[in-house]
Order: structure tokens, then C-alpha cells, then sequence
């Protein structure tokens, strides 16, 4: 072949002497070019295909710990910290304008918690007050999250649905009791309507926030790619509005219980809002302790069980947040 080649560079060198000069020319060019490529790709060293390590249990404990053991030590830290001043402050009967002299000490309540925690009416009391809170709280998800999607989104709803609302809003929950009891049937309907109250204007008015802070770039984009107004709600609305609608659900929370407490210590015969009143009127100050603890720890969990939810619902969020932190 190289023969023919040169035969027939030769034969056009006769026929066609000005294109020989150039044909010469670019060989001369060529030729020097690939020995350099070869050279190299002969002297490039090997490629090694990049190793995808699995991380083992024993690296991923370890990372757990490492995201979790500092915190969790240092909420334990602070509430034992929290807990000697109570001791200290009890113990040395300080009067300085607070007065902790009719103050249980951390050891009173934990000996009158032991017998209280054996009782089944106790046990009544904090499944009541957790149904009223989780049906008050259920509703005004349900209303406050579906209203608030509809007048952030549409303007003749907003016109017609928002003013009533705002007049309502600054009124606080306790004060509806009397009309409460006069609204319902049963005095348990009237708790979980003021229960309802309380968490329901903090989910709208975020639910509302979090719609009209929506992108528009977004909706159009939808629109364009053929998306309906119920796939336009389901796609891009509700994930859009989701942290602002979690914001909502965690403040709501904390008045739904703030609510729920008031109206059992008011006009409540059950619940542990009324255990704890009644351990004032009976002049029980260790049960006084116990109950407020209690509402403390299941208002926790509550927040907590909302935070859970909206992690698994929000995932990028979680990851965004882990990064900035320090």
C-alpha cells in the first residue's frame, strides 16, 4: 500500500507540478504531528477508574455519633444545669423578688411523681388533653392549609376570605371560652374548638406567605409545559409553600397547647390542664411541678413529631442546613 501511494503522489507530482509542492507539505506536517500523538499516548501513564468506596456500619455509627453525640450531650448538660439551680434556689429559700420559698425542690416532686405516675386518672387525664390536642390540631391543618393555598393563589378569594379572617385573628383564644360554651353541645367540643383556634391563624397566614412567595418563573414554566391547575397546585404550589407551611404547623402547635391548657384549667374537668389547677386549688405545689412538666414534655414530642415529618418530606432542606452549620 505505501508503494501505490507513492506511485500515485508521484503520478499527480507530474500531471499537476503546482499541487505537488503542497501535497508534500502537508505529509511533511502530518507526519511530525502523529508521531508526537503517539509519542504522547505512549507516555501518558494508565488510567486507574476512580474506586466507589461503601461505607461500612462501622463509618456510618461512627458518623451518626459524630452529627448527634455533641448535641444530644449538650442538651443533657443543660438541662442537669437547669435543674441544680431549681435545687439551689429551692434549697436556700431565695426571696429576692422571686420567691421560691413554697417552691417544690427537684427531690419533692420526683418522690410525688412516683406515687402520681401510679395512678390510672393521671393516665386519663394526659390521654385526654393528647386527643384534644391532636383532633384541634388535625382540623385546623386540614382548613387552615387548604384555605390558605386558595387565597394565596386566587385574588377574589383573598378579597373575600382574608378580611373576615384578620378580624378574627387578633382575638385571642381564651377569649372565646364563654362563647365557646355557649357555641357547642358539650364542654369537650369547646375545648377542641379552642384548641382549633389557636393553632389554626399560624398555619393559614404562613400557608398564605408561603404561596405568594412563589416564584413566578416557576408557575409559568408549568403552565407552558402543559400542567392543569389541580397538577400546577399538586407539582409545584404545595412543595413550593411546604417550609413556610411547617413553620406554620411548629408555631401552631405551641398556641394549640398554650390554648388547650387555658380552657381545661377554665372550663375543663379533665385533662392535664385541670390536673394542674386542681393541684393548685388542693395546694399539691409538687403536682403543680409534675403537670407543668408533663405539658412541657409532650409539647416536645409534638414539635419534635413535626420536625420528623417535614425532614422526611423535606430533604434538601435538612441536607442544606447540615452544610451551613459550624
Amino acid at each position: 500500500m505505501a508503494i501505490a501511494k507513492r506511485v500515485w503522489l508521484r503520478s499527480e507530482s507530474i500531471s499537476s507540478p503546482t499541487a505537488a509542492p503542497a501535497t508534500e507539505a502537508a505529509e511533511t506536517v502530518a507526519a511530525p504531528a502523529a508521531t508526537v500523538a503517539q509519542t504522547d499516548a505512549a507516555s501518558a501513564p494508565p488510567q486507574v477508574p476512580a474506586l466507589q468506596v461503601t461505607p461500612t456500619p462501622r463509618t456510618t455509627l461512627a458518623r451518626w455519633m459524630r452529627r448527634n453525640l455533641r448535641p444530644t450531650v449538650l442538651a443533657v448538660l443543660s438541662l442537669a444545669v437547669s435543674v441544680f439551680i431549681w435545687y439551689l434556689a429551692t434549697e436556700f429559700k431565695l426571696n429576692f423578688y422571686i420567691r421560691f420559698t413554697n417552691i417544690p425542690s427537684p427531690g419533692d416532686v420526683l418522690q410525688h411523681a412516683n406515687s402520681v405516675l401510679h395512678t390510672t386518672r393521671f393516665y386519663e387525664n394526659v390521654f385526654l388533653s393528647l386527643r384534644r390536642i391532636l383532633i384541634g390540631f388535625g382540623v385546623a391543618t386540614m382548613l387552615g392549609v387548604a384555605l390558605g393555598l386558595v387565597i394565596g393563589r386566587y385574588r377574589l378569594a383573598r378579597e373575600l376570605l382574608l378580611p373576615p379572617l384578620e378580624v378574627l385573628r387578633p382575638i385571642p383564644a381564651i377569649a372565646w371560652v364563654p362563647m365557646s360554651i355557649m357555641l357547642w353541645p358539650s364542654n369537650e367540643t369547646s375545648i377542641v374548638f379552642i384548641t382549633f383556634l389557636g393553632s389554626f391563624f399560624p398555619i393559614l397566614l404562613n400557608t398564605i406567605h408561603g404561596v405568594e412567595s412563589l416564584d413566578g418563573v416557576l408557575l409559568r414554566a408549568a403552565r407552558c409545559l402543559g400542567a392543569g391547575e389541580l397538577a400546577l397546585f399538586r407539582e409545584v404550589i404545595l412543595p413550593g409553600a411546604l417550609p413556610h407551611i411547617f413553620t406554620g404547623l411548629s408555631v401552631g402547635m405551641g398556641v394549640a397547647w398554650v390554648s388547650l391548657i387555658a380552657a381545661e384549667m377554665i372550663s375543663g374537668q379533665y385533662g392535664i390542664g385541670y390536673f394542674t389547677w386542681e393541684a393548685y386549688s388542693l395546694i399539691e405545689y409538687a403536682d403543680i411541678a409534675i403537670g407543668m412538666i408533663v405539658i412541657g414534655i409532650l409539647g416536645l414530642a409534638c414539635s419534635g413529631g413535626i420536625r420528623l415529618i417535614g425532614n422526611l418530606l423535606m430533604p434538601w432542606l435538612t441536607t442544606h442546613a447540615n452544610r451551613g452549620r459550624t
